[in-house]
């Protein structure tokens, strides 16, 4: 899920963007917000699925998605694997056993 843009150009923005060329400014639209999703899909050279919060965050506030936040959503509609907050607290591997875990 694509949410709210943590490091914008106008606002706070990281050396890392700077040094990788990402410079995405706060979403002014949902059609903002869609090309910036879109980008990051294609420059982390993503294939699954992905979806664009609305304008208000209502998903990011859900799920308290700020910064960063792994999820497994079972086809129930349930929290199958909640991560920590990302990156400091991210547990790729444990999350890739979880999906693993699911599917079998």
């Amino acid at each position: 899920m694509y949410i709210k843009e943590i490091h914008p150009e106008d606002g706070w923005q990281v050396g890392a963007n700077e040094r990788d060329d990402v410079i995405i400014s706060q979403h002014q639209s949902m059609d903002d917000r869609l090309e910036a999703g879109q980008a990051c899909m294609l420059g982390l050279d993503l294939e699954m699925p992905s979806l664009v919060d609305e304008m208000d965050n209502s998903v990011m506030l859900a799920y308290n998605g700020m910064p960063e936040r792994l999820y497994l959503i079972g086809v129930d509609g349930k929290i199958a694997y909640k991560g920590g907050v990302g990156p400091m607290f991210f547990d790729s591997a444990e999350w890739r056993e979880a999906i693993e875990s699911y599917l079998h």
